[in-house]
């Protein structure tokens, strides 16, 4: 372990796992095909996880979503719910 990082506690998603969008997912700047602020996915849109990672500044899970074939959306903890 790094020194003043404490250790990442266990995801809660794991990789292949059913997720379900419990708010609105908005573009933060990071998907250049859509204006700032716009839409990607609506509350309730069901997705795969497909990778995960940790945020580096929070030391929390960070989990890229598949919302279809060509959707891939970075999601944290409290923006998803199992199926």
């Amino acid at each position: 372990m790094i020194a003043g990082l404490s250790p990442m506690r266990e995801p809660r998603f794991q990789w292949g796992q059913k997720v379900r969008a419990c708010v609105d997912l908005v573009n933060d700047g990071s998907h250049p095909g859509h204006d700032d602020d716009a839409l990607l996915v609506a509350a309730g849109t069901a997705g795969e996880v497909v990778n995960s990672g940790v945020h580096t500044d929070s030391n929390t899970p960070v989990y890229l979503v598949e919302f279809g074939p060509l959707l891939l959306v970075g999601c944290v903890e409290d923006e998803l719910e199992a199926v």
